[in-house]
């Protein structure tokens, strides 16, 4: 009877211990093992541990006698106790559970082990072997639009593939100017990039004020695949309303045809605004300027995208020509402003393209 009331007292002493920590705002792994623990020892079935905490119940068992064992420090972070290491099926396990997943950081596999098996290993290099064995390598990620709709984006491809057909006689006569339209917002460590160089020497690129920054509208006429650039201190709608004037000067007395993204300033009241006293007093098809815009949340759809990927690829190749901002706005220009630029994306708007 002494002893039944001694190990009662000794478990009602370590659920108080528990309990005093779970209130002491502890980091969430922490949190987790004292909270799994602390329904051990008061009596809860482990399915339903297991399925609140998201640890098996050999990881739980685990946290249960270190905690036993140490007290509160056997299961805090940085434990010290036995050498880690995982069992042969455990080891499967594990390759199963990276396998079934699309990507894995090192971080989630540390704290998938340590939750759920109560391993923490030394070195990286044994996480590293585990993602080797699971055939999983170090990519780099790619960004997607969870809005992109590819419909859409078909949609639009055959309005503006429409547009051209019915007005490509007066393309070819030159009457009717077509221009893709797109701003680029340059910035100073924009030359920052991949080189080769010494393994044990840094490269390092001088730059006085990473904010430096320059705004290009550009434009690529879609029959001669000239670019026009002209730059701007901000992209807003007085500066579209500037650069689509620029585009006048640059084809005078040329209908034109701008193709652009939905971008806030160029559907903006100003721009609005502008576009109805070019037009006023014409049709539609007679329309001084005429706007299409490209399916949003795909900038893919825009050749000029391709443009300022090349430019920006040229200022990185040539970082050491970069001395100053200026040297960089000038070498941007450079390569882009009356260059011809001939990309795959280009010719999807032709005509004859196949729309499939």
């Amino acid at each position: 009877m002494k002893n039944f009331l001694l190990e009662q007292q000794q478990k009602s002493d370590r659920i108080g211990i528990l309990t005093e920590f779970i209130h002491s705002h502890p980091e969430a792994r922490e949190l987790k093992r004292a909270i799994a623990v602390k329904m051990v020892l008061q009596g809860e079935p482990y399915s339903q541990i297991t399925k609140l905490v998201g640890m098996n119940k050999s990881c739980i068992t685990n946290w249960k006698q270190r905690f036993e064992a140490e007290g509160i420090d056997g299961i805090k972070l940085g434990y010290k106790g036995a050498k880690s290491y995982l069992t042969t099926e455990q080891h499967t396990e594990i390759i199963r559970w990276l396998r079934e997943k699309e990507y894995c950081n090192i971080d989630e596999l540390v704290n998938h082990l340590d939750e759920n098996y109560g391993v923490i290993y030394q070195s990286k290099q044994s996480y590293y072997d585990l993602l080797s064995s699971a055939r999983i390598s170090w990519k780099k990620s790619q960004k997607i639009n969870p809005n992109f709709n590819p419909d859409l984006v078909k949609i639009k491809r055959e309005e503006i593939i429409n547009f051209l057909t019915q007005n490509q006689t007066e393309i070819e006569s030159g009457h009717l100017v077509v221009f893709f339209v797109d701003e680029c917002h340059l910035l100073a460590n924009d030359v920052c990039g991949y080189v080769w160089g010494k393994t044990d020497i840094r490269i390092e690129i001088a730059i006085k004020n990473i904010k430096d920054k320059q705004t290009y509208f550009g434009a690529l006429d879609y029959k001669t695949q000239e670019f026009i650039v002209h730059e701007y201190p901000t992209g807003n709608s007085s500066s579209t309303v500037n650069f689509i004037k620029y585009l006048q000067n640059q084809r005078p007395g040329k209908r034109i045809a701008l193709i652009w993204d939905g971008a806030s300033y160029h559907r903006s009241d100003e721009v609005k605004k502008f576009l109805s006293s070019v037009n006023d007093h014409h049709q539609p098809e007679q329309w001084q300027i005429t706007c299409i815009r490209f399916a949003p949340n795909a900038p893919e759809q825009n050749p000029v995208e391709d443009v300022w990927l090349q430019t920006k690829n040229f200022l990185r190749k040539y970082w050491h020509l970069c001395k100053s901002f200026s040297l960089v706005k000038w070498l941007f220009k450079f390569f882009t402003n009356h260059q011809e630029f001939d990309f795959p994306k280009l010719h999807q708007y032709e005509p004859c393209s196949d729309l499939k």
